[in-house]
């Protein structure tokens, strides 16, 4: 079986690239550009369109290096950098582009073509859109024909192009000296009284810029991508730069400023041998257009294969897989451009197309470059070339024309979702894991430094479990408390007396409803051999610089088997200076009507500012955000009472807290302390209370009395805070 046919660096990337970039605007559109801005203006012009084209092919050069490139040329490397999604986004955006600047070099043929007396007498036309739109689809189907015939019959055809345009430029440059019939009393170096906006005239200029991406495309067709997309690439951008500048000088110095503004076709005037020129133009603009015929299908066919459009354009014919089913896709949105017949309306929809396109492919690389630990190119450029790139192109953009600047987002947003909803994803992988991963580590770094104070505090909460099965309710209690702001891991601790391991390290991360469908929820599973001893453990290694666990959620163990165990693991806990929530669960009534919290605080201590921060949190979720919350404050002293009230009122205040203040006299009441909670708390749906003091050796009776300040109270959460809340004191003056 034959191989297929391989180019090389000058025929597969920099003859493509020159011809393309050395085409219709040049020989159409560049006296014009210069007439109307001035030389001044229009070398600002020429240099601020290859910043993009330049900084855009070094991004691309040094991707190339890195990444192995097959078809599909710009878009294979985004998606395979910025993702499926994002790169088909791009990809599609840059297909049309490709495929509309193809309607572009015709046009620009078409005007020359029929811009000569002769030839318009002999076919009996006229210099008209109509006659334009006639011409403009011969020519397009006579070059898909040649396209669909063999790449290999198109890329020799450049060659004879090539030296045309060569004897063209030549041309132009001896007639500067030989026809001075046409020189400027003064050079023109400043724009004209009323002249054209200057975002005007950089947005029909700027297509001259982006036919280095012709020799791309061709990324799948090349012997040795990652040698010639970068030497082809930058070549041709600096050898058109060079020439660019040259012919504004020239214009600017030996054409009257009337000729260059009034006359598209004023080279077939001022050159020595008009043939020449006539010889360039049609191959500048004919090979440009052969070059989108043949890279824009490839793009498609890209796409395709990654299943984003449809299959039947991925389809290839031959030894080289020609990609004929795009071919023909790509010729009727071309045709559409030809249809519209106005080169610079043309030429504008084509800037916007490349500008966004190119904006993406500097930010991919700054994204590599910056984050990836598998970006590797041979050939090094530092990433701000990147970001300048990205921030010109949208700046450019936001200048040229704001709106169809939003257009172009949205399309590209809408294209972007549509690829997200159908999940495909690459076997290797994007860019986007190792950008979080570095934006986290520089996260950390900083918060790790910066000391958090209590308005910016939020739960980071280690969830013991015992499964989503075991204890729904300490689950449901966990997302309420966190709401959208803070995080949790929750534990499912499997006791393994044998101390084999259950679960290897990968193995521990469990994907679940709640990981899922919850920020911040995130689900272990691990094994231990003891169940005390491996919440001791956890508790004191999980977590990373920056966001480490600040609090401890778990069930109060009122049937523990081993009580004593229970409360010292609670003392370790409360050593280990961790906020401590332990639920006992009425299962009876469960959260009730989620109406009614009640806080009990004896006024004293940092228990009172870890329970209203933690109300904050409760209250933003759907459940509880009706809720009605009593700040209860015991008080031994009677004559405080107003005191105290004044106190609480300015904290919640403090706290932009809405809850209502009750001060219980205990030694009006009577009672003792668990019969006043017991009767003030009978009917609320959640009571909050402080752990009281361990004593040591009487655990039993700790867990007793828990048990029993519990009972006719419904669900309560018992907390004990950590040294990061400041001691609070509303209390009696009397008491300090």
């Amino acid at each position: 079986m034959s191989q297929p046919k391989k180019f090389g660096t000058f025929a597969g990337v920099f003859t493509p690239s020159i011809l393309t970039i050395l085409g219709v605007i040049m020989y159409m559109r560049l006296g014009w550009v210069v007439g109307e801005a001035g030389l001044i203006a229009a070398i600002g012009i020429i240099i601020l369109a290859h910043i993009i084209s330049v900084t855009t092919g070094l991004s691309i050069s040094s991707i190339a290096t890195d990444k192995k490139i097959k078809t599909g040329g710009l878009y294979y490397m985004l998606s395979r950098s910025l993702g499926l999604p994002m790169g088909g986004a791009i990809g599609i955006t840059l297909f049309v582009g490709t495929a509309f600047s193809i309607a572009l070099y015709i046009i620009g043929f078409c005007e020359n073509f029929l811009g000569i007396g002769l030839i318009r007498d002999f076919l009996g036309l006229e210099l008209s859109i109509n006659d334009i739109r006639i011409i403009g689809t011969i020519v397009i189907i006579i070059l898909v024909i040649i396209a669909f015939i063999s790449t290999s019959i198109a890329i020799k055809i450049q060659y004879f192009i090539l030296a045309a345009i060569g004897l063209s430029l030549i041309s132009i440059f001896a007639g500067f000296f030989i026809n001075t019939g046409y020189n400027p009393e003064t050079p023109v170096l400043f724009s004209r009284e009323v002249s054209k906006p200057f975002v005007l005239i950089f947005a029909i200029f700027f297509p001259a810029a982006t036919g280095f991406t012709a020799g791309v495309a061709m990324s799948g067709d090349l012997k040795n991508p990652k040698r010639s997309i970068p030497i082809g690439t930058l070549g041709a951008i600096i050898t058109g730069l060079i020439i660019y500048i040259l012919i504004a000088f020239g214009f600017a110095f030996f054409v009257n400023r009337d000729l260059l503004v009034s006359d598209y076709n004023f080279l077939l005037k001022i050159a020595w041998f008009s043939p020449l020129v006539i010889a360039g133009i049609w191959g500048a603009t004919l090979s440009s257009a052969l070059g989108g015929i043949l890279g824009g299908p490839r793009i498609l066919q890209a796409i395709s294969k990654d299943k984003i459009t449809p299959k039947i354009f991925s389809k290839g014919h031959g030894k080289n897989k020609e990609p004929r089913n795009a071919l023909i896709f790509t010729f009727l949105i071309a045709e559409i451009g030809i249809l519209i017949g106005d080169l610079d309306i043309i030429a504008r929809l084509v800037t916007m197309f490349f500008i966004a396109a190119y904006g993406f492919i500097n930010l991919a690389y700054a994204l590599e470059s910056w984050a990836s630990t598998d970006f590797r190119p041979s050939l090094k450029v530092s990433k701000w070339i990147g970001i300048i790139g990205f921030i010109i192109s949208f700046a450019v953009m936001f200048k040229l024309d704001t709106i169809a600047m939003i257009v172009a987002f949205v399309i590209i947003s809408a294209i972007y979702f549509i690829i997200k909803k159908k999940e495909l994803s690459l076997d290797f992988g994007d860019v986007w894991e190792s950008v979080w991963t570095s934006v986290i580590r520089a996260i950390l770094n900083k918060m790790d430094k910066k000391e958090l104070d209590e308005r910016n505090w939020r739960p980071n909460i280690i969830l013991f479990s015992g499964g989503t099965q075991a204890r729904p309710h300490l689950i449901q209690l966990g997302k309420y408390l966190v709401a959208q702001q803070g995080f949790i891991s929750n534990f499912d601790l499997i006791e393994n007396k044998s101390a084999e391991i259950l679960f290897p390290k990968h193995r521990q991360i469990l994907s679940d409803e709640d990981s899922e469908t919850h920020q911040g929820f995130f689900t272990r599973r691990q094994e231990c051999n003891d169940i005390y001893q491996g919440i001791e453990i956890i508790a004191s290694t999980y977590g990373f610089p920056g966001i480490e666990p600040n609090t401890i959620l778990m069930g109060w163990a009122k049937q523990s088997k081993e009580p004593a165990r229970f409360v010292n693991m609670i003392k370790y806990l409360i050593d280990l200076d961790l906020n401590i929530l332990m639920l006992n669960y009425d299962k009876k009534r469960g959260f009730g009507d989620c109406k009614l919290i009640d806080i009990w605080w004896r006024g004293g201590g940092n228990n009172g500012n870890l329970a209203l921060s933690l109300i904050k949190f409760i209250l933003l979720s759907n459940d509880w955000r009706d809720a009605t919350v009593r700040l209860i404050i015991v008080n031994p002293v009677i004559d405080e009472r107003k005191y105290l009230y004044r106190n609480a009122r300015r904290l919640l205040d403090y706290l932009r807290l809405e809850a209502e203040v009750k001060i219980i006299n205990i030694n009006i009441k009577q009672k003792s302390i668990y019969e006043i909670i017991q009767a003030e708390s009978y009917n609320s749906d959640l009571t909050i209370m402080g752990i009281p003091e361990i004593e040591k050796g009487n655990e039993n009776k700790f867990v007793e009395r828990i048990n029993n300040l519990c009972k006719n109270v419904g669900t309560v959460i018992f907390i004990k805070s950590s040294s990061y809340f400041k001691e609070q004191n509303i209390g009696s003056r009397k008491r300090k």
